[in-house]
């Protein structure tokens, strides 16, 4: 019942944060329509002389996960501020399928058909909308790799899985497993939230629209002068959100910038300004000790230094460092 209660809250503040925004508001629906399953399911567990009213409320909101989830993915494509035509074709269907069963075969007076009919009939269209999110997800794995909007997509998609089966294997568990499943979900990925906001950016992925190539180019300039300008790759604390604030841009544009129009994550961005540096410090006279260049640089340990030069200078800082020594020589002999 905490999850259930927990997943409305979370849900009415999803909504009144989304502003607008159509993907926030499918996500808090998606949470709300499984909150209020869990809910049933609880009350049904404890009190199964349960009005059935309430048996077919939470019916029609396990329904309408699959729709929800479907949804999610789709608002997350492309740079449509809300749905396109086949999409609000499909959403009416829905919606005049629900009210329909709802109105003209209410539970009440059709109990047999619901328990024998409608109710798989539920479990499997909810299957049929998770096979669909799920392909969805997976065309457009290339262009989510990495990004914000990538990973709730493919946390929240795999949550619902886990709770669609936790509820279509509980005739050999127990009927309560379904309902702990969402408690189960919500509570973890609750910790995972903390700590990716811990160590990074916090995660708002309905942020994540395509950027015109114009509008991305002038915001790599600005970021490329800012960052020539005051050198803040040689901070071995900088964070997105510091940078963000500098820049004057929101963190997640900010974020999306880098991976869809630079090719490239904030690590991976910062980890090539500072080997660039370090390459500069390599090749000062006297030498400097590699634990020194690697502080300047920005590099917060001689792993992190070691693993980032090789990678994007393809030797280690030490053959780099020697490399640029015989071609110096051998200039001067020249």
């Amino acid at each position: 019942m905490l999850g259930a209660f927990t997943g409305i809250a979370a849900a009415s503040f999803l909504w009144w944060r989304a502003k607008g925004e159509p993907t926030p508001r499918w996500l808090a629906l998606l949470i709300l329509m499984v909150a209020v399953r869990t809910g049933k399911s609880v009350v049904f567990y404890f009190w199964p002389d349960i009005p059935r009213i309430a048996l077919q409320i939470g019916l029609t909101a396990c329904f309408l996960i699959g729709p929800c989830l479907f949804f999610l993915v789709r608002s997350s494509q492309g740079d449509r501020s809300g749905p396109g035509r086949a999409d609000r074709w499909h959403i009416g269907g829905v919606l005049l399928l629900t009210v329909a069963v709802n109105v003209f075969l209410p539970y009440v007076d059709h109990p047999d058909l619901w328990r024998q009919w409608i109710t798989p009939g539920i479990n499997y269209v909810w299957l049929g909308y998770l096979l669909l999110a799920s392909a969805q997800l997976l065309l457009q794995r290339r262009r989510l790799s990495g990004t914000p909007s990538g990973r709730l997509l493919t946390g929240t998609v795999a949550a619902i899985w886990v709770i669609w089966f936790a509820y279509y294997t509980a005739g050999y568990t127990s009927y309560i497993v379904g309902a702990l499943s969402f408690t189960f979900v919500l509570a973890s990925s609750a910790v995972v939230h903390l700590r990716l906001r811990a160590g990074q950016a916090p995660i708002e992925p309905y942020q994540d629209r395509r950027i015109p190539e114009t509008e991305a180019a002038t915001h790599l300039q600005a970021l490329a002068e800012l960052m020539e300008r005051e050198r803040l790759h040689l901070d071995p604390t900088l964070t997105l959100p510091r940078l963000a604030r500098r820049l004057g841009v929101p963190q997640t544009r900010l974020s999306q910038v880098l991976n869809d129009n630079n090719q490239t994550s904030f690590k991976q961005y910062l980890a090539q300004l500072r080997v660039g540096e370090a390459k500069v410090l390599l090749q000062q006279v006297p030498a400097k000790p590699l634990e020194v260049v690697a502080d300047e640089a920005g590099f917060q340990s001689m792993s992190t230094f070691h693993s980032a030069f090789k990678k994007w200078a393809g030797v280690t800082p030490a053959a780099f460092r020697a490399g640029s020594g015989d071609s110096e020589k051998r200039f001067q002999h020249s």
